[in-house]
Protein backbone atom coordinates (compact mmCIF):
# COMPACT_ATOMS: atom_id res chain seq x y z
CA UNK A 1 0.00 0.00 0.00
CA UNK A 2 1.18 3.60 -0.78
CA UNK A 3 2.69 5.49 2.37
CA UNK A 4 2.83 8.80 1.15
CA UNK A 5 0.16 11.40 -0.06
CA UNK A 6 1.22 11.89 -3.09
CA UNK A 7 1.17 8.20 -4.01
CA UNK A 8 -2.21 7.38 -2.59
CA UNK A 9 -3.76 10.21 -4.54
CA UNK A 10 -1.98 8.59 -7.77
CA UNK A 11 -3.25 5.71 -7.29
CA UNK A 12 -6.83 7.65 -7.01
CA UNK A 13 -5.95 9.35 -10.42
CA UNK A 14 -5.01 6.04 -12.46
CA UNK A 15 -7.90 4.46 -11.27
CA UNK A 16 -10.29 7.39 -13.02
CA UNK A 17 -8.14 6.84 -16.06
CA UNK A 18 -8.62 3.04 -16.00
CA UNK A 19 -12.01 3.92 -15.81
CA UNK A 20 -12.47 6.18 -18.24
CA UNK A 21 -9.72 4.23 -20.98
CA UNK A 22 -11.62 0.73 -20.13
CA UNK A 23 -14.97 1.38 -22.32
CA UNK A 24 -12.90 2.66 -25.14
CA UNK A 25 -10.41 -0.23 -25.14
CA UNK A 26 -13.45 -3.04 -24.94
CA UNK A 27 -14.56 -1.07 -27.82
CA UNK A 28 -11.36 -1.77 -29.80
CA UNK A 29 -11.40 -5.08 -29.28
CA UNK A 30 -15.10 -5.04 -30.54
CA UNK A 31 -14.36 -3.40 -34.04
CA UNK A 32 -10.78 -5.68 -34.27
CA UNK A 33 -13.09 -8.75 -34.08
CA UNK A 34 -15.82 -7.46 -35.98
CA UNK A 35 -13.63 -7.10 -39.15
CA UNK A 36 -11.79 -10.56 -38.20
CA UNK A 37 -15.00 -12.48 -38.28
CA UNK A 38 -16.07 -10.41 -41.31
CA UNK A 39 -12.73 -11.57 -43.19
CA UNK A 40 -13.02 -14.72 -42.07
CA UNK A 41 -16.82 -15.38 -43.68
CA UNK A 42 -15.57 -14.03 -46.63
CA UNK A 43 -17.90 -10.74 -46.63
CA UNK A 44 -15.01 -8.64 -48.06
CA UNK A 45 -17.42 -5.93 -48.81
CA UNK A 46 -19.01 -5.92 -44.92
CA UNK A 47 -15.00 -6.82 -43.96
CA UNK A 48 -13.96 -3.53 -45.42
CA UNK A 49 -15.72 -1.12 -44.45
CA UNK A 50 -15.09 -2.85 -40.38
CA UNK A 51 -11.39 -2.95 -41.06
CA UNK A 52 -11.52 1.13 -42.06
CA UNK A 53 -14.13 2.02 -38.77
CA UNK A 54 -11.62 -0.53 -36.93
CA UNK A 55 -8.46 0.91 -37.82
CA UNK A 56 -9.71 4.72 -37.26
CA UNK A 57 -10.92 4.17 -33.78
CA UNK A 58 -7.09 2.60 -33.14
CA UNK A 59 -5.78 5.68 -34.80
CA UNK A 60 -7.99 8.02 -31.79
CA UNK A 61 -6.93 5.61 -29.06
CA UNK A 62 -3.19 6.02 -29.94
CA UNK A 63 -3.78 9.70 -30.18
CA UNK A 64 -5.47 9.88 -27.12
CA UNK A 65 -3.09 7.41 -25.26
CA UNK A 66 -5.18 4.84 -24.46
CA UNK A 67 -3.00 2.11 -26.02
CA UNK A 68 0.82 3.03 -27.43
CA UNK A 69 1.44 4.19 -31.27
CA UNK A 70 3.40 1.15 -32.00
CA UNK A 71 0.51 -1.35 -31.01
CA UNK A 72 -2.10 0.61 -32.36
CA UNK A 73 0.52 0.30 -35.77
CA UNK A 74 0.82 -3.47 -35.25
CA UNK A 75 -3.24 -4.09 -35.01
CA UNK A 76 -3.73 -2.16 -38.10
CA UNK A 77 -0.90 -4.07 -40.10
CA UNK A 78 -1.90 -6.93 -38.96
CA UNK A 79 -5.84 -6.42 -40.12
CA UNK A 80 -4.39 -4.55 -43.85
CA UNK A 81 -2.73 -8.07 -44.01
CA UNK A 82 -5.13 -10.26 -43.38
CA UNK A 83 -7.94 -8.48 -45.43
CA UNK A 84 -5.31 -8.30 -48.38
CA UNK A 85 -4.55 -11.91 -48.37
CA UNK A 86 -8.67 -12.68 -48.32
CA UNK A 87 -9.24 -10.16 -51.05
CA UNK A 88 -6.75 -12.03 -53.14
CA UNK A 89 -7.92 -15.19 -52.64
CA UNK A 90 -11.28 -14.23 -53.78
Amino acid sequence: MANTKSAIKMIRVAERRRARNMPIRSELKTLVKKARTDIDAKQLGDAKSDVLSAVSALDKAANKGIIHRNQAARRKSRLMKKLAKATAAA
